[in-house]
């Protein structure tokens, strides 16, 4: 079902279809001249990551090259000798050689070549996950390729559009392939996630083209900039669009040949992988509660820049798992430690990491054992009564109901009489609410009658007679006794406003056998 609403959101969006031919077209151009800037941000982007600066390391095990063209450091290709190791790479893909091709190759095996042997040092890690979505869906695993040219294998990646993670994906794409952003999580950047939308996305895209080398540029361009191209030509390969689609995409098909040739041929062209401290085995842990990586970092004793290299998508460093399960990925030889840990690792710290964030900023109601905010308000403990709302209660501590709301993570109007709620007031004033509700809790107990727990409810016959106490409604009550619900309890009574209990009040109560 996922897939067709896909498949139909691409369909609504570019309105184009049957652009699936082939023909013979000339491939051979004379290189118009290639705007390089973009792919070298990209690949130096890459050299920011924490886990990357220690291979970047102009001393070391001799495997380091010059980067200027020196033939005797660079093994030499004819062009007669670049189509025929193009043409053993046995894949899907065209992999069409001309002028433009070679120059990106010469761009990533030549002037590139400190970044590509660090990319080749994070394929060990990332490309194992990028094939595993791709065989899911029954794709060719050559578009492992796509992030090399997209990001250059950096999850944090963003670009001047927007466009963010291992494969760019922007927010109204990741939005339509279910990749959730929040102002805690980026699921752009998770790996995992990320390459499943991804593989999804392609295939949509070769359901529309049925031409991999348009899909490729589709991906980078859209599939209303490739629709254009070929309604404008009236031509149905890359080759054929070539001069009509957009500028950075015109050297994307490619770059991609040239990234995927360079990245297949690295130890032809002398290129050794470096060494990235990435794990080689990882596992993942559920989480269902609140979790900051500092917690796991010092109890664990684990770099927390590592924490965020296996797990890109969490901005702020905080899991807010709590009501959601989401997943950590550790380093395989921490996993036993951490179950052996957990309720630890959960306590450490917990009101020193969390002290700065509204209880339920990122939706955590259950988070209300912080007595005072980073605003220096003081945290006080509502029991709404019988007769409440949100207005009612919005004037009695001189707060808005959007604030109840937001501090409880509330979305609906309705109260429940015994429901706790967190409110927050100035510290100055603190002092005189404290006491309001002191006081208040006084009159109320007042209004009881002075019983005892064993004779407070009275037996009589076929019923008892239940004494209504501060905090309950009806569902409470009726779950006091085998049998009887709410609703039995209200028709029984001749009660028809589940709101209208009020302390002190007598319930006939059904006995149950």
């Amino acid at each position: 079902m996922k897939y067709v609403l896909g498949l139909i959101s691409l369909f609504f969006l570019f309105s184009f279809s049957s652009v699936a031919q082939t023909n013979n077209e000339d491939t051979t151009f004379i290189s118009p001249e290639i705007d390089f800037q973009d792919f070298s941000r990209n690949l130096d982007s890459m050299l920011t990551l924490w886990y990357v600066q220690g291979s970047i390391n102009p001393t070391g095990n001799g495997n380091n090259f010059s980067l200027t063209n020196d033939t005797t450091t660079f093994p030499f290709y004819s062009d007669e000798m670049y189509v025929d190791r193009l043409a053993r790479m046995n894949t899907y893909f065209e992999m069409t050689y001309n002028d433009i091709v070679r120059k990106y190759i010469e761009f990533y095996s030549i002037k590139r070549r400190r970044q590509v042997e660090v990319m080749l040092g994070l394929s060990e890690y990332y490309f194992p996950i990028f094939e595993q979505a791709l065989d899911k869906h029954g794709l060719p695993l050559e578009l492992k390729f796509l992030p090399i040219i997209e990001s250059a294998l950096n999850p944090r990646a963003i670009s001047r559009a927007g466009a963010s993670g291992l494969w760019q994906f922007m927010y109204t794409t990741g939005k339509i392939y279910k990749l959730n952003v929040s102002s805690f999580i980026d699921d752009r950047q998770d790996p995992v996630k990320a390459s499943e939308a991804a593989a999804r996305y392609l295939k949509d895209l070769y359901d529309i083209y049925h031409d991999w080398q348009l899909v490729i540029a589709a991906y980078n361009c859209g599939p209303g900039n490739v629709n254009k191209a070929i309604k404008r030509t009236g031509k149905t390969t890359y080759w054929g669009i070539y001069d009509r689609l957009p500028r950075e995409t015109r050297g994307y098909v490619p770059a991609f040949i040239a990234a995927a040739f360079t990245m297949t041929n690295y130890k032809e062209l002398r290129l050794t992988p470096r060494k990235i401290e990435m794990p080689t085995v990882t596992d993942t842990i559920h989480i269902n509660k609140e979790l900051h990586f500092l917690q796991v970092s010092e109890v664990l004793q684990i770099p927390i820049e590592k924490l965020r290299q296996l797990n890109p998508q969490y901005k702020k460093d905080i899991l807010p798992a709590n009501f959601e399960t989401l997943t950590l990925v550790l380093p395989s030889d921490y996993i036993t430690q951490f179950i052996t840990l957990k309720d630890s690792i959960f306590n450490y710290k917990d009101s020193v990491f969390f002290s700065s964030i509204r209880p339920n900023q990122y939706g955590n109601p259950n988070n209300n054992n912080k007595t005072v905010n980073s605003s220096g308000d003081v945290r006080l403990s509502y029991t709404v009564k019988s007769g409440d709302s949100f207005g009612v209660i919005a004037n009695k501590f001189q707060v808005t109901t959007a604030d109840i709301k937001s501090w409880n993570n509330i979305k609906k109007n309705k109260l429940i009489a015994g429901q706790k709620l967190s409110i927050y007031v100035p510290e100055s004033s603190s002092d005189k609410y404290k006491k309001y509700l002191n006081d208040k809790t006084k009159t109320e107990n007042k209004t009881q009658p002075v019983t005892n727990n064993n004779n407070a409810n009275v037996a009589k016959g076929d019923y008892i007679y239940y004494t209504v106490k501060s905090g309950d409604n009806f569902y409470t009550i009726s779950k006091k006794y085998t049998g009887v619900t709410g609703e039995d309890i209200m028709k029984l009574n001749g009660i028809t406003n589940a709101r209208s209990l009020k302390i002190g009040q007598k319930l006939k109560i059904k006995k149950k056998e």
